[in-house]
């Protein structure tokens, strides 16, 4: 069995950004050169979340409104996380979202569903982040 592992570096410009990262991964799948098996991709960061869902603005703005009902930024006094910083929400939004994904490779292609696309969403960006892409199989 074959194993890879790279780690992709974003630059979030935001505090809150959703991200389309297949075609990232997509890269790392034909860097691997493995046709069958498993591909692992998660979040490096407490405050981030990688997650599959359909590439479409509409939802992705739900995505964002609904978030922050369930978990709002502000005020930052009402979280008891936020004694030495302001970024309760974003732990919250990711433990929601979840931390990763993982997809079976078939025929050294993503298998997905139809409309299914991997993204990253950050909660407490504007500064770099990473993310990890693990492959195995043969």
């Amino acid at each position: 069995m074959k194993s890879y592992r790279k780690e992709l570096w974003f630059d979030i410009e935001k505090r809150r950004e959703l991200i389309n990262i297949t075609s990232f991964v997509n890269d790392c799948l034909k860097e691997s050169k493995i046709k069958e098996g498993m591909c692992l991709v998660n979040a490096m960061h407490i405050t981030a979340s990688v997650f599959i869902n359909d590439d479409e603005s509409g939802l992705h703005q739900d995505i964002e409104e609904w978030l922050e009902k369930l978990a709002p930024e502000l005020p930052h006094s009402r979280y008891k996380h936020n004694t030495y910083e302001d970024n309760g929400d974003a732990h919250l939004k990711r433990t929601i979202m979840g931390r990763e994904v993982v997809v079976a490779i078939t025929e050294g292609k993503l298998d997905f569903g139809p409309w299914e696309q991997i993204f990253y969403g950050e909660f407490d960006g504007k500064r770099r982040k990473r993310l990890l892409v693990k492959i195995i199989g043969e």
